[in-house]
Formats: C-alpha cells, sequence, structure tokens
C-alpha cells in the first residue's frame, strides 16, 4: 500500500521530521532525506507489529490530496512510501478460489515480471485491498 509521507523541514535544528500521516504517531527525525525514508521504513514495521500485537486494524492510506485539504504546515513535502501491509493483517488461511484460466496466466505472467509481488497469493491480496480502498 502506497502510504503519503509528510515531510517537514527544521531549519532550526537542520534535519527533517517524516510522518506517515494515516499513522498517528509513526513519525522520525532525520539528517537527509534518504535516511529518513530508510529509518521511516523501520518505524512503520515496528508500529504496524503493535497494532497486531493489540489486534487493532492496518489503516488503509488516504490519497495525498485528502491530506493536503488539512494540512497545517505552511511549505508541506509530500513523499510516498511504498508498504507492504499484508504480512501485518493476521494470520493466513488457505482458501479455494476459482478463476479463469486466462485470468491465472495473466496474474502468473505479473507476479514473474515484477518484484513487487512476490506470490500469485500476493497478487490477489494486494488486488483484493486495492478494491476495498476503494
Amino acid at each position: 500500500m502506497k502510504y503519503p509521507v509528510l515531510v517537514s523541514r527544521n531549519n532550526q535544528e537542520n534535519n527533517y521530521l517524516f510522518s506517515v500521516v494515516d499513522l498517528p504517531g509513526c513519525q522520525v527525525k532525520a539528517s537527509t532525506m534518504d535516511e529518513g525514508f530508510l529509518l521511516l521504513n523501520e518505524a512503520m514495521v515496528s508500529h504496524l507489529k503493535i497494532l497486531v500485537e493489540y489486534g487493532e486494524q492496518v489503516p488503509h492510506a488516504k490519497t495525498i490530496e485528502a491530506h493536503m485539504s488539512v494540512c497545517s504546515d505552511p511549505s508541506p513535502i509530500w513523499g510516498i512510501l511504498d508498504f507492504d501491509i499484508v504480512p501485518y493483517m493476521g494470520k493466513s488461511h488457505k482458501i479455494n478460489v476459482t478463476l479463469p484460466e486466462l485470468l491465472i496466466k495473466q496474474i502468473d505472467d505479473r507476479v514473474a515480471k515484477s518484484s513487487e509481488y512476490k506470490t500469485r497469493s500476493g497478487f490477489i491480496a494486494m488486488a483484493c485491498l486495492t478494491e476495498l480502498t476503494n
């Protein structure tokens, strides 16, 4: 899932504050943009593990436009963090799904050509999440 990230520059401390707006409290400080996104990825792992531990749902990401309309930062920088939330959605269960042969072939071709999807099940899970978010 692609989470909008609000990056605020702190000129007094000469650093940046990175916040995943859809995950309140998930933020890090960093001296560079590259370091910030790396640290933020690690912070999201910890944040989502805690949510799962307490039985909370993983929040769906809103659009940057939705956040811009309520943003109070005078000069925001927006970024996107593409994060695989499937491992944090709870225990996996095996189900039987019947799909047309051509659709299965198209899914398998996409999985083979993309590093974004590791398995057919992962592709189907992400497609379902996308549809449920809409």
